[in-house]
């Protein structure tokens, strides 16, 4: 304990805050997620861990609350006790007084949230217009707006409870409903009525291209295939481009779609079967990788046809089937699309040609979005087949939809004016309903699949990306199905709810490049915030799939953040090439020099004692290092690092990829300025320094359950608290030692420390290094991880990976580690070299491959290069075991390790 220094330079309940976290994924409700999509999100329970530590002093009181109010039990129905007390202790950490906090890179606001949640006067700042919306819909006006008794019930609510309650006695003593809901949060009853005035208006426009079927069932979605014709001259049939045939696939509801093909004809239609369980049905469709194959004459169409036709827009869409909502317990039912299906589209697509040359909705804008879609195809796969336009992402009823909507959410505001609200005031309520239309785009494009699983339509952005899709789901966003917009009104109701509950006073939200922050010299009690990482996510033109439609939605009210096509990218802080010409190399020179000119103005606004908390979650030492020398030059020191698992992934998954599971919270205070200049470390001082701080932290660590990529990762920040003290790190001769070299070191540190942890001590000295290398590759990334990586950490094993054979495989840039199956057909696998080495990890595989041939052949092997009783070997396959857990590897190992005891014996009955 040491009340003189922050909690988080000190200690930090990783293992409560990493399971509230992870839990946090799978929470709901009134949870900010659920407001509107932003890609990277930290969860709440971290972010107000970091907030709360940052700014308390290091006592075992304060350690022992951070478990209380990570979970989300404690702010789900308001603050609880536990909150209260948090915010106190802040309160009177700061004299008490609100101490103030900047996050620059506020994105979906949980950094922010939570510092407004502890009490702080807080600032949110994005440069992103989409960003800025969602921040002043979580921080600003839910606080403002959303109090208990803090607006008049105004005589349309009043109005409302007197038509629902007639004939009926009104609730509360003579306060009907509507009007106790407004007393409650009036921000919340506003978003709802007004939700439902666009939904009344926009379903009488609307229902006329949705209708029942003739039975009463109502449809909830339709299901879409994308169509090429074959390539086979004799052929030239359409081939509906389908990527799975099921329709429901589950255990006791198992129904798929039935292509029927007229070979004559050269046609296709479609039944809908239901499959016995026990029954096999074709788990593929027509198309695979842009690969596709023709029902009718089996012919191949290749991934670069199916693309040219649909760059000469030579595609076409086929309806396929129809899903009806049920009320009884078998659920959904399912049915083949007709020619009045059809038509009933058709009958959308005439009426929005018909709105496209009538009066201008939304200004000057199109009607239908025409702002191109940037040319990423890593990101962006649809722009490789020819779309070219935002608008282009949505079939034309599902624009038909959307018009519709967006022109209500313009009228409903125009309402509220002429009803007597102010503007601020209906400018916020208006821009909940502009969020719910963004998250029917979300629901309701033509990238959205159709999940069999769950009988559910899945949204466009499941990932940081937007995929082609070849066979997609059109919701009805006026009746009672996922996407619908009853459905995302109501969450979006219950995030408001929930954020009026964090305090009485809203954050202040700026939209600015955090390269130039609009605040005076040592502003800021303390900036936590969690900035982009080269390329990871493309904010901004992922962004662009909302802005289009909040430009011409709410983009009027808000004429200094809308003017622009599209969002403001010029200044965005990512690495991408495609706005660099292609060049890679100055796009990384671009991002890394924002990143340090935001460092700059990050150091410059916080005061002299103030606290930096930065979030980082790079699995690259290359992005390190950058991080690492922008701090340096900023004047920070690094006062600790704390990685976080925010993800719950199982074993085998972390085994297969090196993606980090946690984020590394790294605490940074401003160094201290040396009198004459530049303050100077020697490197003899400064290692031993490192290795003090490394290894106790690493030990806590290794406790904690941390391992793999994520431990090397945590050991960056006990390292930095030794180097960051520094201006500059010298060796005797006067050579700088630069990031590179110490990252170096510190890897170094850290293979040494998980060796012994891995093996025991014991074993240490007698593991040759390409053995070592195998083990801490496995242990660390699974079987594949960047060359980069798996060069430098070969070298810190001494040794080349050229030297390591048919061990390791390049594939790009990435290293392959090869298992055993993977070794067979290298005939010298498990002999000695030139100098007579025979590795471990190469005998152990050769001995694994041997298994078919019996414990004999095993014994022999082993004892003719002298493994058969060495100790140490068998630790590494034991070791080995533990790491390949769960794999055919794992298993094998285990197996081996089990006959071991009747090895010798074996051995020596062949002397005899």
């Amino acid at each position: 304990m040491n009340p003189k220094r922050r909690l988080i330079e000190h200690r930090l309940p990783l293992k409560e805050i990493s399971e509230a976290s992870a839990r946090e994924k799978s929470i709901r409700h009134g949870h900010i997620s659920t407001l509107h999509i932003w890609w990277a999100r930290r969860p709440l329970a971290a972010s107000r861990a970091a907030v709360f530590a940052t700014l308390v002093p290091d006592t075992d009181a304060n350690y022992e609350l951070v478990k209380k109010i990570v979970p989300w039990e404690a702010v789900k129905d308001g603050n609880n006790p536990d909150i209260l007390e948090a915010r106190r202790r802040v309160l009177e950490a700061n004299g008490g007084q609100p101490p103030r906090v900047l996050d620059p890179f506020a994105g979906g606001g949980a950094i922010p949230l939570e510092a407004l949640r502890l009490g702080c006067e807080t600032y949110a700042l994005d440069l992103n217009p989409v960003a800025y919306l969602i921040l002043k819909a979580t921080l600003e006006y839910p606080q403002k707006y959303g109090q208990p008794g803090s607006r008049p019930v105004p005589e349309y609510i009043r109005a409302k409870d007197a038509k629902e309650n007639k004939g009926r006695q009104a609730l509360d003593f003579g306060v009907g409903e509507w009007a106790s809901s407004y007393q409650q949060n009036p921000l919340a009853t506003e978003v709802r009525y007004w939700g439902e005035w666009v939904l009344e208006r926009a379903r009488a426009e609307l229902a006329e291209f949705y209708p029942q079927d003739p039975d009463g069932k109502t449809p909830v979605a339709y299901l879409w295939a994308r169509t090429v014709t074959c390539t086979n001259p004799a052929c030239r049939a359409e081939v509906p481009l389908v990527r799975q045939w099921w329709l429901a696939k589950k255990d006791k509801k198992r129904i798929a779609l039935k292509p029927l093909v007229d070979e004559r004809a050269r046609a296709i239609s479609f039944a809908v079967v239901e499959v016995g369980k026990g029954e096999d049905w074709p788990e593929k469709g027509t198309i695979e990788r842009g690969n596709a194959t023709c029902l009718v004459c089996g012919s191949a169409i290749p991934s670069s046809e199916t693309q040219v036709q649909a760059k000469e827009r030579r595609w076409k869409e086929r309806l396929l089937a129809v899903i009806l909502g049920s009320q009884d317990e078998n659920g959904k039912t399912y049915r083949p699309a007709t020619s009045d299906d059809e038509a009933f589209f058709e009958k959308a697509r005439l009426k929005l040609d018909e709105l496209k040359h009538g009066e201008n909705l939304f200004g000057e804008l199109p009607l239908i979005p025409d702002e191109p879609i940037p040319y990423e195809p890593r990101a962006f796969t649809p722009c490789i087949y020819g779309f070219e336009q935002w608008g282009q992402l949505f079939n034309p009823r599902q624009a038909l939809a959307l018009v519709t909507f967006a022109k209500w959410v313009r009228e409903a505001h125009a309402e509220m004016l002429r009803r007597g609200m102010e503007e601020e005031w209906a400018r916020g309520v208006a821009t909940y309903l502009a969020l719910t239309v963004d998250k029917i785009a979300d629901y309701n494009s033509t990238l959205c699949r159709w999940a069999n699983h769950g009988e559910y339509i899945g949204n466009t952005f499941t990932r940081q990306a937007l995929p082609m899709v070849w066979d997609y789901a059109e919701t009805v966003p006026i009746a009672d199905t996922s996407g619908n917009w009853e459905g995302a009104l109501d969450w979006n109701i219950r995030v408001v709810e929930q954020c009026s509950l964090t305090a009485h006073q809203g954050s202040i939200v700026y939209r600015a490049t955090a390269t130039q922050l609009p605040f005076p010299d040592g502003f800021f009690d303390a900036i936590i915030t969690d900035p982009p990482y080269y390329d990871a996510v493309p904010y901004a033109d992922l962004s662009d799939f909302f802005y289009v439609w909040l430009k011409r939605t709410v983009g009027h009210l808000y004429p200094e953040h809308f003017r622009t096509p599209l969002t403001p990218k010029s200044q965005e802080a990512v690495q991408n090439p495609v706005r660099h010409g292609g060049d890679n190399q100055k796009a990384k020179q671009f991002f890394e020099d924002m990143m340090r000119q935001a460092f700059q103005e990050m150091h410059r606004v916080l005061k002299p004692e103030g606290e930096a908390t930065i979030v980082f979650a790079h699995k690259s030492t290359e992005a390190w290092e950058t991080l690492i020398s922008a701090l340096i030059q900023a004047g920070f020191r690094v006062e600790a690092s704390w990685p976080l698992h925010t993800e719950m992934q199982t074993r085998l998954r972390a085994r297969e990829s090196a993606a980090l599971a946690s984020s590394t919270f790294l605490n940074c205070t401003k160094r201290t300025a040396q009198g004459g200049g530049a303050s100077v470390g020697f490197f003899t001082n400064v290692r031993r320094e490192m290795q003090e701080a490394i290894r106790p932290q690493l030990l806590e660590f290794w406790e904690a359950g941390i391992r793999g990529a994520d431990f090397f990762m945590s050991a960056i920040g006990p390292g930095l608290e030794a180097y960051s003290r520094y201006d500059v790190v010298k060796r005797a001769d006067g050579r700088q030692v630069g990031v590179g070299e110490f990252l170096d070191e510190v890897r170094r540190i850290v293979l040494e420390f998980a060796l012994e942890q891995v093996l025991g001590a014991k074993a240490m000295g007698g593991v040759d290094g390409p053995t070592q290398f195998a083990l801490l590759a496995l242990w660390a990334y699974g079987t594949e991880l960047p060359s980069d990586e798996a060069r430098k950490l070969a070298q810190s094993v001494g040794v080349e990976l050229a030297e390591l054979g048919s061990l390791v495989q390049q594939k790009g840039e990435k290293t392959q580690v090869r298992l055993s199956a993977e070794r067979a057909k290298d005939k010298r696998l498990g002999q000695a070299d030139e100098q007579g080495r025979v590795f471990m990890i190469d005998a152990l595989h050769r001995t694994l491959l041997l298994r078919r041939e019996g414990k004999q052949a095993i014994a022999d092997y082993l004892g003719k290069v002298g493994y058969l009783e060495n100790e140490v070997f068998w630790q590494v396959a034991q070791a080995l075991a533990e790491v390949l857990e769960g794999t055919e590897e794992g298993r094998g190992l285990k197996e081996l390790l089990a006959v071991r005891q009747g090895l010798p014996r074996a051995a020596a009955s062949r002397l005899f």
